[in-house]
């Protein structure tokens, strides 16, 4: 009889549940129509509005908490990988490896204990603080709940109130089941209109004493790793004064935003440096003079002519500077070389080019040194950029102003725009230098 009695009751419950479900289902449709006032409270609905934004950003901060913590775990392991790996080369006869092995283990034990105390300062506090919010979220949802039981007690009363035929009887019983209504609804209400503006206030506090503390900690963790650092770096230059001969150089890179070509450094070479020195030959057979004016010339060379000539037994000095407007032939028939015989050359002079057979071209830029080849395409970023495709030719000239070329940079003008239009302020441009290869 008592499991019966305990089913009834079970049952009752149930269907009152049920009932109370469509009475609200029916009032929420009514409000919706606008057939029925809804009982308003803006105030309230600001709160709970603040409500859910503190929940989102609570949310959020846990979840990169928690993002960080792992970023510490890993940086953890990478660096205990990192210091068995100079463990297992550091030789046992190497000076200092005692002292490397211990700086290891205190390195592990600092990462160790900088992360459990974010866990306890940061994230255990993150946790709790919320851990308060689901329990406010469903009084908040409950609250609603049962201001729309109000509202439809509320309705039902009046309504028996305006009925033509009343029954006093039923207006008494939904008189009283408002007054509980109203009385469950203000309750609840009253807790929360004082609990949610404190939730929102305290969310300054808490947020200045999690930051707080992670700056702290991250700065004592990183005074404690500077200082073994330190220790490591003093015995690695123990350890360097020790073989101080087997030092390693590091050697430059080419630019990060060009290809380089093999090791090719990306800078040019400067007016008068070796690289930009042309190629001369000289003959040790003794010949007759005139054999050195007898029209036979080398192929081009790919730069400028320099100062100096290359003798048998040395270098010897040329008769004198060579001027704009001089030929490479003049300056080798002016020096006096007895039973040495310097071939002729070819030079490029103020836009022409002399060879040993007088011969003068007047197809080239004024001032051309030599070609050079694109080897990969390269977008101008600036005006005065050139802009190339692989495989296009330019014809390389020096800067109007030397101090205004950058390492790694060339002046030039493609092949094709000097062939078409022969005007060097419109075609000209710089390019940078290892996105070529010279050809000529």
């Amino acid at each position: 009889m008592a499991e019966m009695g305990s089913k009834g009751v079970t049952a009752g419950k149930i269907a009152s549940n049920v009932q109370k479900k469509l009475t609200r289902a029916q009032e929420k449709v009514l409000q919706k129509l606008g057939k029925a006032d809804e009982t308003k409270d803006e105030q309230f609905e600001q709160c709970v509005q603040n409500f859910n934004k503190q929940l989102t950003e609570g949310t959020r901060l846990q979840k990169d908490l928690r993002t960080y913590l792992a970023s510490v775990k890993a940086m953890h392991e990478a660096s205990k990988k990192l210091n068995e790996c100079l463990q297992e080369m550091y030789e046992p006869d190497w000076p200092g490896r005692d002292e490397a092995n211990k700086i290891a283990e205190n390195n592990d034990l600092l990462w160790l204990d900088y992360h459990q105390k974010l866990v306890d300062q940061a994230l255990l506090t993150m946790d709790t603080y919320l851990g308060q919010f689901p329990d406010i979220k469903s009084r908040i949802a409950k609250r609603g709940r049962k201001l729309v039981d109000y509202d439809s007690a509320r309705h039902h009363y009046e309504s028996l109130q305006t009925a033509k035929k009343k029954d006093e009887a039923k207006i008494a019983k939904a008189e009283e089941e408002l007054i509980k209504a109203q009385k469950v609804f203000e309750e609840m209400n009253v807790d929360l209109q004082e609990e949610l503006p404190s939730l929102w206030n305290s969310r300054v506090g808490f947020y200045v004493n999690t930051f707080q503390s992670i700056a702290g900690l991250e700065e004592n963790f990183h005074k404690e790793m500077s200082k073994l650092n330190q220790n490591l770096n003093d015995v690695l230059v123990s350890l360097e004064k020790q073989h101080g001969s087997n030092t390693f150089t590091v050697k430059a890179q080419p630019s990060d935003n060009a290809p380089a070509k093999g090791n090719k450094s990306p800078s040019p070479p400067p007016d008068g440096s070796p690289a930009a020195t042309p190629e001369i030959r000289v003959n040790h057979e003794p010949e007759p003079p005139s054999s050195a004016t007898a029209g036979a010339s080398l192929p081009k060379s790919p730069s400028q002519p320099a100062e100096a000539s290359e003798v048998a037994g040395g270098t010897q000095p040329a008769a004198g500077a060579q001027e704009p407007g001089e030929t490479a032939a003049s300056e080798a028939a002016s020096s006096s070389l007895p039973a040495v015989v310097v071939e002729t050359f070819s030079a490029t002079v103020n836009g022409t080019v002399e060879g040993g057979s007088g011969a003068v071209r007047l197809d080239l830029p004024p001032g051309f040194m030599f070609k050079v080849q694109a080897q990969h395409d390269y977008v101008a970023t600036d005006t005065d950029e050139l802009q190339l495709k692989a495989g296009d030719v330019v014809l390389v000239i020096p800067f109007q102003n030397p101090e205004e070329q950058d390492e790694g940079w060339l002046m030039g003008v493609k092949e094709s725009d000097w062939n078409q239009h022969k005007e060097l302020e419109k075609c000209r441009g710089v390019f940078p230098e290892n996105f070529t290869e010279r050809v000529q």
